[in-house]
């Protein structure tokens, strides 16, 4: 079977090209590694135009925690500091960041970049690299092991690199747009069978797993499901199961190798995402409101060609995880492709299309969560993610990103189908014209468009020139106004870039990561919640950025905040000229000016900041 195995035997019609000439191979890679280059930066290129001042304005939170990871890993190498847990962040516990999605292999690879050009060009570099990266890998996987033609395996990996899903999570999410690391998982879970490298093949991939889960550690859990349902399905086909079982011992000995070697390099992290301080159990969000809407398959995503004709679709819980939306065009495609594909296979490769087809429909029903959704309205039928909702890994998982590994499968089809057309083996002249024409008025509405961006606040003076230093101790607390939250990220963006830089630093309240519902032991049983419990003092700068809401404040309430800040430590709080709010919301600075000066009195000018001094326990006081 061409996609397990090299065995003559076990496929007609086998992918390889051994006869091509090296230079016209080498030219085929560096086509389709420009192309896929070009394609990155179309899709990232409103943040390359000024990536300190532009953001993502459909999740300014996402890109200031990624931000703020990357900074944290030049302060990590510069002060031995702990890549899994910080105390920089929701002072005074600190935040779990082995149970977020730390990245920690790129914070140290990319800390020189970090470093030299911020947070920032690093952030924009990694998104970009990370879109590139999968269309080329998954072009070299499928022309490693599915076809010969260059072309068919580009366009299969270019799809499976943009598609909406993948455009839509490029909207923030550095671990879920590093869509490379399944077709290397994969490739190399497929290279354990080789006779006689048992050792060596395990124990790549127990390095591999240990690398990746600090990525995209939920990419690498539904990575490593859709590999056991291909391998399972595809063993019991009946033209390849003594092939399977011959491969049975040697296959079971990578695998031993493999999860010793993962195990023993992932004890820590994985002791400090179940286990350590500030740990919590399944995830912040809603299993049953991110599940993906049936109807959701048949849209066309809110940021490609067909949006612009008011074709888009609003399905999704947000525009950062609408993971399906191939469109009707498209899902009629790979139905009829699956079926020609099907009927001129040999016997062996039909147990690959099989198992390949078979690993689509999987995720495509569990992507679909707990409850049958259509048109928005979820209907009293449980689907089989309901069985596995509570169980360990699957309980942190939000299930319509499985339907990023249906964007995989499609990929495959489509490399399949267009490798037909090429070898000219559909023969009938109007179906081969039909086909043609059905992939580009497939592919032709869901081409996407740049992710949208914004303007965001630039880093006060008071902070970039070191200036804070004068009005906090060492590794003191202060926190910009309002306090850092997903949708209020300035604060924490702008630690990020303190850390880069090296030299003192200071902690914040608050922020915006995945914790506990409360610091106590009942807290690590309960699902997460995003940032820290809200304290009423950051409550109230939060809402009146939010909403303008202006209240006349009493004692009560400034002892309420003196109790606050105490808890916290806070020695200072600043308000920026400007404050940034997502989707290219309006936030009202100035109401959290006269809340602030309600509530502590007149500020300070210090540069181009309002300053107000805090003494823990003293401040504000009374009137």
């Amino acid at each position: 079977m061409s996609v397990v195995t090299d065995a003559p035997a076990a496929s007609a019609d086998p992918p390889a090209e051994p006869t091509a000439p090296r230079a016209r191979l080498w030219r085929a890679h560096l086509t389709v590694a420009l192309l896929a280059l070009g394609m990155a930066v179309y899709v990232t290129n409103g943040l390359w135009r000024d990536p300190y001042n532009h953001v993502l304005s459909d999740n300014v939170g996402d890109t200031a925690f990624f931000e703020w990871l990357l900074g944290y890993g030049v302060y990590t190498l510069g002060n031995g500091a702990n890549p899994f847990f910080t105390d920089l962040l929701n002072v005074p516990w600190g935040v779990n960041l082995a149970a977020n999605t730390s990245i920690s292999v790129y914070t140290i690879l990319f800390s020189p970049l970090t470093y030299l050009a911020g947070p920032q060009v690093s952030y924009v570099t990694i998104l970009t690299l990370n879109l590139a990266g999968s269309a080329f890998v998954w072009y070299l996987f499928l022309r490693r092991w599915l076809v010969r033609s260059p072309v068919a395996a580009g366009l299969g990996g270019m799809f499976a690199a943009f598609a909406p899903g993948f455009i839509s999570h490029a909207n923030g999410h550095l671990n879920w747009t590093a869509g490379w690391v399944a077709p290397l998982v994969i490739w190399q879970v497929l290279r354990l069978r080789q006779p006689g490298r048992w050792l060596r093949n395990g124990l790549v991939l127990g390095l591999m797993l240990a690398a990746f889960f600090t990525i995209a550690a939920e990419g690498l859990f539904f990575t490593a499901l859709a590999s056991g349902v291909f391998v399972i399905t595809w063993s019991l086909a009946g033209p390849v199961r003594a092939e399977a079982k011959a491969a049975f011992s040697t296959v079971l000995r990578a695998l031993g190798v493999a999860a010793v070697v993962a195990g023993a390099l992932l004890a820590y992290p994985l002791y400090m995402h179940f286990a350590g301080p500030q740990a919590f159990s399944g995830t912040g969000y809603n299993q049953r409101y991110f599940a993906e809407d049936v109807a959701a398959y048949l849209s066309f995503p809110s940021r490609s060609l067909a949006a612009l004709f008011g074709l888009g679709s609003d399905l999704g819980p947000n525009r950062t995880e609408e993971t399906s939306y191939f469109g009707v065009p498209l899902v009629v495609l790979m139905i009829v492709s699956a079926v020609l594909v099907w009927r001129r296979a040999a016997p062996g490769r039909k147990a690959t299309l099989r198992a390949i087809m078979v690993t689509g429909g999987v995720f495509m029903v569990l992507s679909w969560g707990p409850r049958f959704n259509w048109m928005d309205v979820e209907w009293p039928i449980p689907l089989p993610y309901a069985a596995l909702a509570h169980l360990p890994l699957f309980d942190a998982a939000l299930p319509l990103r499985l339907a990023l590994v249906v964007v995989g499968v499609f990929g495959i089809l489509l490399a399949l189908v267009t490798q037909e057309l090429l070898d000219g083996r559909i023969e009938a002249p109007n179906l081969r014209t039909g086909i043609a024409a059905a992939i580009v008025a497939a592919l032709l509405p869901i081409f996407p468009l740049p992710v949208r961006h914004q303007e965001r606040s630039p880093e006060p003076d008071f902070i970039a020139d070191g200036t804070w230093q004068r009005y906090v101790s060492e590794d003191g607390v202060l926190t910009a106004l309002p306090l850092a939250l997903n949708v209020t990220a300035d604060g924490q963006r702008w630690q990020a870039y303190t850390m880069a830089r090296g030299g003192p630093q200071f902690r914040i309240p608050g922020g915006y990561f995945l914790g506990p519902m409360s610091h106590d032991e009942e807290g690590r049983q309960q699902t997460g919640r995003i940032g820290a419990p809200p304290l009423a003092t950051d409550w109230l700068f939060t809402r009146a950025a939010m909403y303008g809401y202006i209240t006349e404040l009493s004692n009560a309430d400034r002892a309420q905040a003196r109790a606050d800040f105490a808890y916290w430590g806070v020695e200072a709080v600043f308000l920026p000229e400007t404050i940034t709010g997502s989707d290219h919301m309006t936030l009202f600075r100035n109401a959290v000016e006269v809340t602030a000066t309600d509530l502590l009195g007149p500020p300070e000018e210090v540069d181009d900041v309002l300053l107000w001094r805090i003494r823990p326990g003293v401040d504000p006081i009374d009137r």
